[in-house]
């Protein structure tokens, strides 16, 4: 393909993206308010441990609209990533050879995978125990969450966790241009676990020790697994280097 037709590729791939990011968001906010129910049941179930009331409320007249309408294209960006990657792939995979389509492709389902797990972690582990600690001070005053304000804190605790379950996503591409070998991850094994240590004390959204391990540990779990893609990039490239060299 010449510059040119790269350009009216590039033109059609972000079109088509743009096109599924609008469809997306139009089916999450038609579906948004039905789904607030699951987004608010952590909370909810927080207050009734406390034996508190667990109604949550909105502060504004657009409080309810802008949560459905906020909360909606969240979700249409979810729905339409796998096929905003699927455009990615159709642009790049005619310059790629075919070993690089697999790995690529790998690539593609590896992070869908990896983000939703992240997401799924995050609901399901995570905002269970912050939310139960943070519900338990108390004082002499009785809480009134606002689900505007509710909503931004899970947005930031799911979508960081599905960021950070990236980390295997990372490194293969480290190990794919050279940068890393795991011979060099697992030779920086303590100052890694340092690292994270310090990312979950800033990203950690409460003070006390145990919400800090339990971020840590899947992310020194996915550190490990990282070792282990490294470990497979460096292999098949050593491979592809021998059966070159034997031609």
């Amino acid at each position: 393909m010449s510059f040119f037709e790269h350009l009216v590729d590039l033109r059609k791939r972000l079109i088509n993206s743009a096109l599924a990011i609008a469809i997306g968001a139009m089916v999450g906010v038609s579906t948004a308010q039905r789904l607030l129910g699951f987004i608010a049941r952590p909370m909810q179930e927080a207050l009734r441990k406390q034996h508190l009331d667990d109604r949550l409320i909105y502060t504004s007249p657009a409080g309810m609209i802008n949560i459905i309408i906020t909360f909606g294209i969240y979700l249409g960006v979810v729905l339409a990533a796998p096929f905003v990657l699927y455009q990615v792939w159709l642009f790049i995979a005619p310059g790629l050879y075919k070993h690089e389509r697999k790995a690529v492709t790998g690539f593609l389902f590896s992070t869908v995978f990896l983000f939703l797990a992240g997401i799924s972690f995050g609901y399901f582990v995570m905002l269970p125990y912050m939310l139960d600690f943070l519900t338990s001070f108390q004082g002499p005053f009785r809480p009134m969450i606002s689900i505007n304000e509710y909503f931004d804190f899970i947005l930031i605790v799911l979508l960081g966790l599905g960021v950070i379950f990236e980390l295997p996503v990372l490194i293969f591409f480290l190990a794919l241009f050279g940068i890393v070998t795991p011979k060099f991850l697992w030779k920086n094994l303590r100052y890694a676990i340092l690292i994270i240590a310090i990312v979950a004390a800033i990203i950690t959204p409460t003070p006390d020790a145990t919400t800090m391990l339990i971020f840590m540990a899947p992310m020194v779990a996915l550190y490990f697994v990282g070792i282990g893609v490294a470990a497979v990039v460096v292999r098949n490239k050593e491979k592809r280097a021998a059966a070159e060299g034997a031609h």
